[in-house]
């Protein structure tokens, strides 16, 4: 029983800290969204192409977090701090080259990126504008994305959070500062997220550097210790990029069913994300806790803390279905303002209401999976759900369901069968033990 408590308070530790991490970069374009709307039309659709471009290049990236915080936490676990820290740091590294390549790509793209959307000339003027200034807040993004692996590597989620909100208050300031105050328009809008990301890193700079002094580690790029980061990050890559592709080709999907369809599927999709970042918290513990008891050689606490966190995320995946059921009358509502666009909508929220527990499940296990370094088991597995998901979308875009009817069966598609594929092909790997490789080791590799 105590160990079962102190277990749980360690899981509590990490996930609610990194809850308030999750949400800063959704953040950071609310309050974009906020004081550009203010600017006209315009500037507010530009925003939203210019956003979908940036938030689609940052979702890519995340792996940079998840691959760094398996390594360290190994290295953490084995005891060899010193070794954590460097790795962490080759990480952050790995994610400067990354981001430099991205923002002069990015920026010399921009007007192409924009125009592929089809705006108008004074949409795509303000789209350009935003693009191209906040792709040199790429580079730091990256950074802060491997930095906060670092940390959760070493089982703090508590100074990232203390970083994002920073770099939160501060975005919020300079936007309204350089906006308003300078007269930049939208332009001011990007120059204050930028100044703010790389802010972020300077903070991060400051911990990491601290740290490394603290425990002797190297600063310098380690070739070995690059490559290793960019090998898993590359199969996390993969994996990301499967999801990806399932979210667009459900998008497509909902669009050929129709525009109110398509409405519903957006509102429903943004609730379900948003329930997703609870469980994305308890995923990013999960993956901390098991690198540090694989690298400290304990397989019989690794399956404690596999038991333990399954039983949170399918618990806290009932919860939070059953406040999107009773609530499901009035979401619609509340995002839209329109009675039967709500009524359209509420089927397919209680649908997934319903897989909420299992969806809590497969962030866990993927949580799980991270944190042992199977990045190339979680490709694989990745793509391989594509093959059930994929008939379902072309069975539901070749009967065209209509209305609620319509937007249900795609609810069922992605938050029932993907999900329910993931779930098996994850479930199957932890009942066996070829991904639990012990010891100081960055990576497990499958044989």
């Amino acid at each position: 029983m105590t160990r079962t408590r102190t277990l749980n308070r360690d899981i509590l530790r990490l996930a609610v800290p990194a809850l308030g991490s999750l949400v800063a970069e959704p953040l950071f374009l609310m309050v974009d969204a906020a004081l550009v709307g203010h600017l006209g039309i315009e500037p507010l659709a530009g925003l939203g192409i210019a956003s979908a471009v940036l938030s689609t290049i940052v979702g890519l990236m995340v792996f940079l977090a998840y691959a760094t915080t398996p390594g360290v936490a190994r290295r953490f676990g084995a005891g060899d701090i010193r070794g954590a820290v460097s790795v962490g740091i080759d990480g952050m590294w790995l994610a400067l080259g990354l981001g430099a390549v991205l923002a002069v790509a990015g920026y010399l793209a921009t007007p192409a990126l924009v125009a592929a959307f089809g705006p108008a000339p004074e949409v795509a003027a303000q789209a350009t504008i935003y693009l191209g200034i906040s792709m040199w807040g790429l580079p730091a993004m990256l950074i802060v994305f491997a930095a906060t692996g670092l940390l959760r590597g070493l089982q703090d989620t508590v100074v990232p959070l203390w970083i994002a909100g920073l770099g939160f208050l501060s975005n919020a300031v300079l936007n309204a500062l350089f906006i308003y105050g300078f007269g930049w328009g939208i332009a001011g809008s990007a120059v204050g997220t930028v100044v703010a990301q790389w802010g972020m890193v300077a903070a991060y700079a400051v911990v990491v550097g601290r740290l490394a002094r603290r425990h002797d580690a190297r600063l310098r790029p380690q070739r070995d210790g690059i490559h290793g980061s960019a090998l898993a990050g590359g199969w996390l890559f993969v994996r990301t990029v499967s999801l990806r592709l399932a979210l667009l080709l459900t998008v497509a999907v909902a669009t050929g069913l129709g525009t109110r369809e398509l409405a519903g599927w957006q509102v429903v999709f943004t609730i379900a994300s948003t329930a997703a970042y609870a469980l994305d918290a308890l995923a990013i513990a999960a993956q901390a806790l098991i690198g540090k008891h694989l690298g400290a050689g304990d397989p019989d606490a690794v399956r404690f803390v596999l038991r333990r966190t399954l039983a949170w995320g399918g618990w806290f995946g009932v919860a939070i279905g059953i406040v999107i059921a009773a609530l499901s009358g009035v979401l619609g509502l509340a995002f839209t303002g329109d009675p039967a666009l709500a009524a359209l909508i509420q089927p397919a929220l209680i649908l997934m209401a319903i897989g909420q527990p299992l969806a809590g499940i497969v962030y866990v296990l993927d949580g799980v999976l991270m944190g042992a370094g199977d990045a190339r088991f979680l490709a694989i597995v990745g793509v391989a759900n594509l093959v059930p998901f994929l008939p379902a979308l072309w069975l539901i875009a070749s009967l065209e369901p209509t209305g609620a009817a319509g937007l249900a069966w795609l609810t069922v598609g992605f938050f029932g069968v993907l999900m329910l594929a993931r779930a098996v092909g994850l479930g199957a790997r932890v009942r066996g033990s070829r991904w639990m490789t012990t010891g100081d080791r960055t990576a497990a590799r499958p044989s």
